[in-house]
């Protein structure tokens, strides 16, 4: 069964955090930068948060467009779900799926060793799935007995 682990070891380990105190309008700034949705949001080493683009354009929304001078911590969600490096990848699906998150933050006890993404986890299903149909193929062309025996009819 894939794990997060495996995702997380082909995604590699780049990794953008902020902290709370951080101006909404800067992390736009490095968001739309590196090309990412969400930043993992620490305070004294420890995961408090994490802001994706959904908080963003909530509060650009309660703001009538204008990023202000707002934090990052009164806009973050303060209580992400987070999933280990053991944990399947058929619960991260679920876990997505009920808590409508698209990006939740990889912790080993209190370290944070990385976030996957709904992209990350379709991309390892899909290419799971594709290894497993390449392997059956290999296996059903080279089935003892049935291959010749369809070669000479």
């Amino acid at each position: 069964m894939l794990k997060v682990s495996e995702i997380l070891r082909v995604k590699g380990d780049a990794l953008y955090t902020a902290g709370p105190d951080t101006p909404v309008a800067q992390v736009v700034d490095t968001m739309a930068t590196q090309d990412i949705g969400s930043l993992v949001v620490m305070e004294f080493g420890e995961l408090v948060g994490m802001l994706t683009f959904r908080e963003i354009i909530r509060h650009l929304h309660a703001q009538g467009g204008s990023l202000g001078t707002t934090t990052i911590r009164s806009i973050m969600d303060d209580a992400p779900v987070t999933v280990s490096p053991n944990t399947e990848v058929n619960e991260v699906r679920r876990l997505m799926l009920d808590k409508h998150a698209r990006y939740i933050p990889v912790m080993d006890g209190r370290m944070l060793l990385g976030v996957i993404s709904f992209y990350d986890v379709a991309k390892a299903v899909l290419e799971a799935q594709s290894f497993e149909n390449r392997m059956l193929k290999a296996y059903i062309r080279d089935w003892p007995g049935e291959t010749r025996e369809a070669e000479e009819v």
